[in-house]
C-alpha cells in the first residue's frame, strides 16, 4: 500500500481500512466525526477575541477547575459532532462528571469515545498552543446503553488515539496501533493532509519538560533525575540538558514526537488524595498509546501507564513519557528507591 504526502486523512483511513478484511468502516465514520469537531474547534480558536470567546466562562468543570469560554464551546462542538451521527455507543468528556446520554432514537455504533476537548486551556488568553485529545475503545458486546464502568478499560484496549494541536498550523496526530501519522490542516481546502508519516521519537534526548516550581513536593527518584539534568556537563550525566514547559500536554508531547525529549507530571505530596495531575482516561492513556507507537515509553515510574486498570472516569495518575533511554532511566531510579 502506498500512501503519499498530501493524502487526505479520509483517504488515509479508507486505505488502511481496505487492508483489513474484517474492517466494517465504523471506525472510519467515528474518526470522520472527530475530524469535523476538531475543524470546528480550530475555527473558533482562530477567531479568538474577534469572536468574544476568550476569558473565563464563570463556571467550574467536574474537577473543580475554572472553565474558559473556549472549554465550554469546544466541549459543545465535540458533543454535537458525535452524539447524533449514530457512529458511537457512548461518549465521555473530561469536562463532564458522567458519561454523556445519547439522544433518544439515535442509532448506536460499537465504539466508545473519550475526549479532552481543550487541553492546556490556561494558555488560551495568551495565545499559546492548545489541543484536543481523544481515545476510542470498543463497547462491550451486548451493552446497549454504556455506563461509566464500561469505559473503564486499560489503555492497551484502545483501538485508536489521537490529538490535535492548534498552533501556527493545526495538526492532527493519529494512531490505530500501526505507527503514528501526522496531518496538517490546509486552510485553503479545509482538509487534513498527510505531512508527517511514520513519526518516530528519537531514543536519546537532552530535553526535559516539567513544572520545576513543584520540585520540593516530588518523590526522591524524580528529584534525583532532575537534579542530574540540571547539573549538566559538571554532573553525573556529563552533558547539558534544556528544560521546556508549555503547560499544555499536547504541545509538550508534540515537541517530543517531532524531536525527542521527556515529559513528566510526577506524583507529588501537595494533595495526597490526588495521586497525579493528569487524567488517565482522557490524557495519559491516549498520549501513551501514541508515544509507544512512535517508539517511546510511558510509565508512572512504577508501572506501564497503559496497563493500569481504571477505577473511575476521572482518575488521575503520575506520568513520565517520551524518549526511551530517559524514561527507562527514571523508571530505574524508582526501582532503585523501592529496593
Amino acid at each position: 500500500m502506498t500512501i503519499t504526502v498530501g493524502t487526505t486523512i479520509t483517504q488515509f483511513i479508507i486505505e488502511r481500512q481496505r487492508a483489513l478484511p474484517e474492517a466494517t468502516g465504523e471506525l472510519t465514520s467515528v474518526l470522520n466525526d472527530v475530524v469535523i469537531a476538531c475543524k470546528g474547534i480550530a475555527n473558533a480558536i482562530s477567531h479568538g477575541g474577534l469572536a468574544g470567546v476568550l476569558g473565563s466562562a464563570g463556571t467550574d468543570n467536574v474537577q473543580g477547575e475554572g472553565q474558559k469560554k473556549l472549554d465550554v464551546l469546544s466541549n459543545d462542538i465535540f458533543l454535537k459532532a458525535n452524539e447524533w451521527a449514530g457512529h458511537v455507543a457512548g461518549l465521555a468528556s473530561e469536562e463532564m462528571e458522567d458519561v454523556v446520554p445519547l439522544p433518544n432514537g439515535v442509532s448506536r455504533g460499537k465504539y466508545l469515545l473519550l475526549f479532552d476537548p481543550l487541553d492546556g486551556s490556561s494558555n488560551i488568553d495568551v495565545n499559546v498552543s492548545v489541543g484536543t485529545i481523544f481515545s476510542i475503545l470498543r463497547s462491550p458486546e451486548g451493552v446497549d446503553l454504556p455506563r461509566a464502568e464500561h469505559f473503564l478499560q486499560p489503555g492497551t484496549a484502545q483501538v485508536c488515539a489521537g490529538y490535535v494541536i492548534y498552533g501556527p498550523a493545526t495538526m492532527l496526530v493519529l494512531t490505530t496501533g500501526d505507527g503514528v501519522h501526522g496531518f496538517t490542516l490546509s486552510p485553503g481546502i479545509g482538509e487534513f493532509l498527510l505531512t508527517h508519516p511514520d513519526m518516530r521519537i528519537p531514543e536519546e534526548t537532552t530535553e526535559f519538560a516539567i513544572n520545576a516550581s513543584n520540585m520540593r513536593f516530588w518523590e526522591l527518584p524524580m528529584r534525583r533525575y532532575i537534579d542530574e539534568c540540571l547539573a549538566g556537563s559538571d554532573g553525573p550525566r556529563g552533558k547539558n540538558f534544556n528544560m521546556r514547559w508549555v503547560a499544555s500536554m499536547v504541545a509538550d508531547v508534540h515537541r517530543i514526537l517531532c524531536r525527542g525529549g521527556i515529559f513528566t507530571y510526577p506524583l507529588d505530596s501537595r494533595e495526597p488524595s490526588k495521586p497525579g495531575k493528569l487524567r488517565l482516561m482522557y490524557e495519559v492513556n491516549p498520549m501513551s498509546f501514541i508515544v509507544e507507537q512512535a517508539g517511546g515509553v510511558s510509565s508512572t515510574g512504577r508501572q506501564r501507564c497503559m496497563e493500569i486498570t481504571p477505577e473511575g472516569l476521572h482518575q488521575r495518575v503520575p506520568v513520565v513519557l517520551g524518549s526511551k533511554s530517559e524514561v527507562e532511566r527514571v523508571v530505574g531510579y524508582y526501582r532503585d528507591a523501592a529496593d
